[in-house]
């Protein structure tokens, strides 16, 4: 059968195409490709929401900033969107840091503090200014959240807040012969009574501070709060919310001058938001950071996001995202909308090449029909695939199929028949359709034929590129010329199948 161009030019796919990128569950994308667009953009882009917003509801996120976010002008619009996320029926557990706010008071107290691989060395003095910064940190994230007047986002709003000892830590104690003093790591998370609050429909808010048995208090980072809060809720997402632009592609900046400017313009064209990230990828990046002196210029809340993500990601936590403060949109399109607005951390990979099932079905359809009626493929029902579907590769990226291949066997010929090569018009150009032929080739040696064709009308040009010549009807084993339409006239190309050393 005709295939569809693998590997033809990107474009952007439709604002009401969706896949499950983002979704807090692996569950398949609804169907919405073939729904036609208004000339209403506000209606586009909120029916384009809706499966995020069912998707979402009734979730428990974990959402962790640093205290630069405090000083912002535009922390008010960071409250609005954490009441929509509330409104919208998401549980929410808040971390904040307050490390400005405390290197300001250490400051006007004329106190010297210390940092040793990325931690403050507490002492009492310090302590002290923990103590006042994080309590006015509280105050003032709840007066935001509790802002209600007329005309303003939050007008109608009410949003109970829960703040409390959740959290039960230890001394870090000394380390490679530094006293720490009263700095410390989480023990654990008190999971009963902060569940309690959020069964009630408040918005956890939590400091970076821990307290133990005996009456101590501790400072501790909100990366680890964060990490150790959602691992005990089974939080559905982490989310990390970065200085800068988040966790970008490409070369750093070379100069201070040019890193300063980095630090409030958007990510350009050469340096990217990576999109996705494993867990298991974490260890190695912040070391090729060290070693090629770009540390600095990674920034120590976005190690201790990564750090904190990848520890999550291997005790379950299903999605990190790592979100850049840059772009006061970025939250909002990294929950809602399909590419994101970060990058996405995960423990498993999540996009994965693998033998369809029948529950493929649905996906296999939404992904092959606006083909079968551009006519570039032949009509296949439901009832059809599932006869085949043991002939079908697909590409899975969680839990949305967005690329497919079938293989037929003519075992007396030692000849296969390619067919229903498709891959999703947001992800072309990124050498899925040539990992996925690659994969497809490998698969008929494995079944010892020494030859494929395809029939094709429209994407000919797509296979000559990649090995496949010209063939003839007389070339098809027996039984598939006795099938072939000539009414569609298919060009025919055949590709030898090299034995791979």
């Amino acid at each position: 059968m005709p295939p569809q161009t693998p590997g033809s030019t990107a474009k952007p796919a439709p604002a009401n195409t969706f896949t499950s990128a983002r979704f807090s569950s692996a569950a398949e994308s609804p169907k919405a490709s073939h729904e036609q667009k208004t000339e209403d953009p506000f209606l586009d882009w909120f029916r384009h929401c809706t499966p995020y917003i069912h998707a979402h509801r009734g979730r428990t996120f974990v959402i962790a900033f640093g205290g630069e976010a405090l000083d912002d002008a535009r922390l008010p619009e960071l409250v609005h969107d954490i009441a929509l996320l509330h409104g919208l029926g998401i549980r929410l557990v808040l971390v904040h840091g307050a490390r400005p706010q405390i290197e300001r008071r250490l400051a006007e107290r004329g106190t010297a503090f210390q940092y040793v691989d990325g931690l403050r060395v507490t002492d009492d003095a310090a302590l002290t200014c923990v103590k006042e910064a994080t309590g006015a940190a509280r105050v003032e994230i709840e007066a935001l959240l509790s802002f209600g007047l007329a005309n303003s986002p939050m007008a109608g709003v009410r949003i109970p807040v829960a703040s409390g000892n959740f959290v039960f830590a230890r001394p870090i104690g000394v380390l490679n012969g530094v006293d720490y003093q009263h700095t410390g790591a989480v023990r654990r998370i008190d999971r009963v009574s902060l569940t309690q609050r959020l069964d009630q429909g408040a918005v956890a808010l939590i400091p970076p501070i821990g307290y133990s048995p005996t009456g101590e208090v501790f400072n501790l980072t909100a990366a680890d709060v964060a990490r150790s809060v959602a691992i005990a809720l089974e939080a559905d997402k982490l989310i990390f919310l970065v200085e800068g632009d988040g966790l970008v592609d490409g070369p750093a900046p070379s100069t201070p001058d040019e890193s300063t400017t980095q630090a409030h313009e958007p990510a350009t064209q050469e340096r990217k938001i990576r999109s996705h990230l494993l867990g298991a990828e974490v260890a190695a990046l912040l070391a090729q950071a060290q070693a090629q002196g770009q540390h600095q210029t990674l920034g120590e809340d976005l190690a201790q996001a990564l750090r904190a993500g990848a520890e999550a990601c291997e005790h379950g936590i299903a999605r990190v995202h790592l979100v850049g403060r840059n772009d006061p949109s970025a939250l909002l399109r990294e929950l809602f909308t399909r590419d994101g607005a970060g990058t996405l951390m995960t423990g498993e990979p999540f996009e994965r090449l693998r033998a369809a099932q029948s529950t493929d079905i649905p996906g296999i359809r939404r992904l092959l029909e606006p083909m079968e009626r551009a006519g570039i493929l032949v009509p296949r029902s439901a009832e059809e695939l599932e006869l085949v579907i043991d002939r079908f590769q697909v590409t899975e990226m969680d839990g949305t199929i967005i690329a497919c291949a079938s293989l037929l066997d003519f075992p007396h010929a030692q000849i296969g028949e390619l067919a229903c090569v498709a891959v999703h018009p947001a992800y072309r150009a990124q050498g899925r359709g040539d990992r996925l032929l690659t994969h497809m080739e490998a698969q008929a040696r494995a079944h010892g034929l020494e030859r494929l064709f395809v029939l094709t009308t429209q994407t000919a040009h797509w296979f000559r590129e990649r090995g496949f010549l010209p063939g003839s009807v007389e070339d098809l084993p027996e039984e598939r010329r006795r099938q072939y339409n000539e009414a569609r006239n298919s060009q025919i190309y055949i590709k030898p199948l090299l034995a791979q050393r």
